[in-house]
């Protein structure tokens, strides 16, 4: 009973343990982000006045680098070692974009070619657009130094890899569902659920074989401004869809395009990324990527890495 009751304590302090350091985590990035927008951004318009379009880029700008800066001071200070996932890495970073967007125009294409789309008009680049893929960039970044670097990490660190990706990648879909909540039917809600997951598992496993900020950010927002090309809704968002260089209508069932959603709901997306997030997974195994959890000591809780000669 007695070492029950240990070993009880000992899970409760870790727990205690990783819920400080996702607080301190979380209130470093969101309070960076915080400044720029609500002090910095205000006092620098007070005083030089700035036109929208600089007013813009200083934000967007502010806001990535100090998202950036407070992840690596938190590192730092916090975990007390070098944030090696800030490193630059360019042959991951074209990998990752690359993938990403092939990876999705696939499924779209074959949806496509299916009949459940059809492009009904082409209107070029559009004004804005660019500005656009700027904001994808700074969004994919934000969410996968949120997500990956902070929410998985962390959690992989206790539990190892294979269960951290699955929690955090549920967290990562219900965290979504706002975009379709009050205007989506269960079988939406329920497919979007499903796909968002496998998509979070996908860049978590990006994350997992890099080791890299920059590689999933890129994976994610290549695949993300691909979707914005096509003319169809990105994770339920109409928004943008007017700034497309095509004009993109639904022509089939709900299962079959995605509905709200956009077609990352599609069913021929959902077994993509299925098939894919298998074969990462068996990948990073191979590689030995993927992270036992942690002995349950709150002494011992520090940033794991993959075996020697692995990395």
């Amino acid at each position: 009973m007695g070492q029950t009751q240990e070993l009880t304590v000992h899970h409760l302090r870790l727990v205690i343990a990783v819920a400080k350091k996702l607080l301190l985590a979380f209130a470093a990035l969101f309070g960076a982000v915080l400044f720029v927008r609500m002090l910095l951004l205000p006092g620098l318009q007070a005083i030089f006045h700035p036109d929208d379009s600089v007013t813009s880029l200083v934000r967007r700008t502010g806001t990535i680098v100090s998202a950036v800066l407070a992840y690596w001071a938190y590192v730092r200070i916090v975990e007390d070692r070098n944030a090696s996932e800030l490193r630059p890495a360019t042959l991951a970073v074209m990998l990752g974009g690359a993938s990403g967007g092939l990876l999705i125009a696939i499924s779209m294409l074959l949806v496509l070619a299916l009949g459940a789309y059809e492009i009904t008009a082409y209107h070029g680049l559009q004004h804005g657009l660019l500005g656009i893929g700027g904001l994808i960039v700074i969004a994919a970044t934000l969410e996968e130094i949120a997500y990956r670097c902070i929410l998985f990490r962390i959690l992989e660190t206790v539990w190892g890899t294979v269960p951290a990706l699955c929690l955090q990648s549920v967290i990562f879909a219900f965290g979504h569902l706002e975009n379709i909540e009050g205007r989506a039917s269960m079988q939406e809600l329920v497919t979007m659920i499903v796909s968002v997951t496998l998509t979070g598992a996908l860049w978590t496993l990006v994350f997992v074989l890099s080791r890299n900020l920059w590689a999933a950010a890129a994976n994610h927002a290549a695949w993300n401004f691909t979707i914005i090309l096509s003319g169809l809704p990105l994770s339920g968002i109409e928004d943008w869809r007017r700034m497309a260089p095509m004009v993109g209508e639904y022509r089939g069932p709900v299962w079959l395009t995605g509905g709200l959603f956009g077609p990352e709901s599609s069913i021929v997306t959902i077994v993509m990324l299925a098939v894919t997030v298998a074969a990462m997974l068996y990948w990073a195994k191979r590689r030995n990527r993927l992270i036992g959890g942690a002995a349950w000591r709150v002494d011992t809780l520090k940033p794991l890495q993959p075996e020697a000669g692995h990395a």
